[in-house]
C-alpha cells in the first residue's frame, strides 16, 4: 500500500509568498534572499511588482527602497514595516 504524504501544514513566509510574486514577473525560480538585479530585474518588472504589492499587501513602496531592498527578505520587511505604519 502506498503512502500518501502529509499535506504540508507549514505556513509560507511572507519572503517566500514575495519570492513567488516575483517568480511570476521573472520567470524563474526564485528563493527569498535571491538579488533581483542579478536575477534579471529591470525597471518594468519592478514597477509590475511594487504595484502588485500595493494591490495584494496593501502598502505602496517607493521604487527607490524596493531597488534598496533588492531580495524578497527585505521586500517583505518593507511591507511588514508598512503594515506596522512605520
Amino acid at each position: 500500500m502506498e503512502r500518501q504524504a502529509a499535506p504540508s501544514s507549514a505556513p509560507v513566509s511572507l519572503g517566500q509568498e514575495i519570492a513567488q510574486l516575483w517568480a511570476e514577473y521573472l520567470d524563474c525560480e526564485i528563493g527569498p534572499e535571491d538579488d533581483f538585479f542579478a536575477l534579471g530585474g529591470n525597471s518594468l518588472s519592478g514597477i509590475k511588482i511594487i504595484e502588485r504589492v500595493a494591490q495584494d499587501y496593501g502598502v505602496q513602496l517607493s521604487v527607490r527602497d524596493f531597488y534598496l531592498a533588492q531580495t524578497p527578505a527585505r521586500v517583505a520587511e518593507l511591507i511588514e514595516q508598512g503594515r506596522a505604519g512605520t
